[in-house]
């Protein structure tokens, strides 16, 4: 494609050197560039992609797009000037890519929980009414037999739109994806056109990087304020950030929820062990709800996935149909069998909503007793750690806090401030042989441990939660990615007699009463 055609969709500050030339693929890491590519100089917080602009340049790059230019210019090359790096590489990429996003269906769904699993329901909606969806996600990027492995919520936006390209060559009709905070900060879906946009919720998550939950709102808004244009908004009037969005907005909107209010409402909505049942009902008919999840919190994904479907053209017995059969959300409120007679349960939720409103699910399944694992990530907002620590004791009769992906910290320092969370509520910290006839917590810093140790306790009727980790199939230390899955430990060791032993700080542990 000729540079000339991309600049004809930016507005660039200043254009230095040739810009009549054809370029052969576009980059923003430097060791992705190949002959005659744009290399795009990303800012970032650590790393400033500009520093990387030598390195593009030796590999082969004849454009350079970045907020700033060099002190010396190099021969043939093209310098860009432009005043927001990522949205320009977003705006050029959809151009290079053919405007992937144009001859199909684009649904975003935002929100801090219940995205993953609203993909989920919508991929299995459209394909029961004959569609050809393709879902990206923080599991996944997917469409029929191609499957990539989720770099982050959304990708960047290069990454993205190729894929959407492909995706759409290979037959897609229907994109849905899951759009994180910061993939709207950093504008990397800013090139493309969204049909319906989706807000679940907002609760504390991410505020290392944000700050405050109005900046974090003020990210997840972009969606639908700049960026949906004829689209329609379906947006979560439970949700106290919900409805003000729903106030704020101009455009086409429906609103979902338990309300009354609601255009798109829930009744007769019972919640059990074995599942959901009742409907969803709306000026557009209404559709029954036959669903093998769990958890009241799942009720408002239902209700979000069936909103958006109805919007969109789909047929209700479809809708209700693809309720029932929709598959198991990989490590959302995921069984695990096991012989013991018990109820194990994986789950992702790692804010401190989100593990709230799974353990309410859990205490109304009325367990003989309720076994939580749970830890916080590293280098991740450290003022819910208190919070999660709180939620856990307060639904659990036993918590039992290890680590999760500590990455640079120091993973006892993190489980130091969740167990000063633990004791703020009013737990106590157990020692280890007290576990299985008091209440409170212990500390097991190895996950595996930890793991062990909970299936070790486990009888007939006790419900057992994992949280915070879910599909994921890996832990962090530092910079090292290591293979852990949470569902694999647990089907190992609820199939095995494990010698449980693990080095625990009992400092301060109460002995049996």
């Amino acid at each position: 494609m000729q540079l000339k055609q991309l600049l004809t969709k930016i507005q660039p500050e200043e254009v230095v050197g040739f810009a009549d030339q054809t370029v052969s693929g576009l980059a923003f890491d430097s060791r992705q560039v190949v002959a005659e590519m744009v290399f795009f100089a990303l800012p970032g917080v650590q790393v400033d992609g500009f520093a990387y602009v030598p390195q593009a340049l030796q590999a082969g790059a004849t454009v350079v797009v970045a907020e700033k230019l060099p002190e010396h210019y190099s021969d043939n090359v093209c310098y860009v000037k432009v005043a927001n790096v990522r949205q320009t590489m977003a705006v050029m990429a959809a151009k290079f890519y053919g405007n992937p996003s144009g001859d199909v269906r684009v649904i975003g769904i935002t929100g801090t929980n219940g995205k993953t699993t609203t993909t989920y329901l919508l991929e299995a909606m459209f394909k029961q009414a004959g569609y050809a969806p393709a879902v990206f996600g923080t599991i996944e990027y997917r469409f029929g037999d191609l499957h990539y492995d989720a770099s982050h919520t959304t990708p960047e936006s290069i990454d993205l739109l190729r894929m959407m390209a492909e995706f759409a060559q290979q037959g897609a009709n229907v994109m849905i994806l899951e759009v994180s905070s910061h993939a709207l900060e950093q504008h990397r879906v800013d090139g493309i056109c969204f049909d319906a946009a989706v807000f679940t919720n907002l609760t504390q998550d991410h505020l290392d990087y944000h700050q405050t939950l109005d900046r974090y709102f003020s990210s997840k808004k972009r969606l639908f304020v700049e960026l949906l244009d004829t689209g329609i908004a379906i947006i979560n009037s439970d949700d106290s950030y919900g409805l003000k969005l729903l106030q704020e907005m101009t455009g086409k909107k429906i609103s979902y929820g338990m309300g009354l209010e609601a255009d798109l409402r829930a009744m007769q909505i019972t919640v059990g062990r074995n599942g959901i049942s009742g409907h969803a009902c709306s000026s557009n008919g209404d559709v029954a709800i036959e669903s093998g999840m769990i958890g009241s919190f799942n009720v408002s994904n239902l209700l979000a996935a069936t909103a958006t479907a109805q919007q969109l053209g789909i047929d209700n017995k479809v809708i209700a149909k693809a309720i029932t059969s929709a598959p198991q959300v990989p490590g959302r409120v995921e069984t695990i069998a096991n012989n013991k007679g018990a109820l194990v349960l994986v789950d992702y939720a790692h804010t401190p909503d989100a593990l709230e409103q799974v353990l309410k699910t859990v205490v109304a399944l009325d367990g003989k007793r309720i076994i939580t694992i749970v830890g916080c990530g590293g280098d991740r907002d450290k003022t819910k750690r208190p919070l999660m620590a709180a939620a856990a004791v307060r639904y659990s009769d036993l918590s039992i806090f290890t680590s999760d992906n500590p990455r640079t910290e120091d993973p006892n320092e993190i489980l130091a401030q969740v167990r000063d969370g633990a004791l703020a509520a009013g737990s106590i910290e157990l020692k280890a042989d007290c576990a299985g006839n008091t209440a409170g917590f212990v500390v097991v810093a190895d996950r595996r441990q930890a793991i062990e140790f909970a299936s070790s306790l486990l009888v007939t009727g006790d419900i057992l939660l994992v949280a915070g980790k879910g599909h994921e199939d890996y832990q962090i230390f530092g910079r090292e990615k290591v293979h852990f899955d949470d569902r694999e430990e647990l089907r190992r060791v609820l199939n095995t007699e494990p010698t449980v032993a693990f080095a625990s700080d009992t400092a301060g542990a109460k002995d049996c009463v």
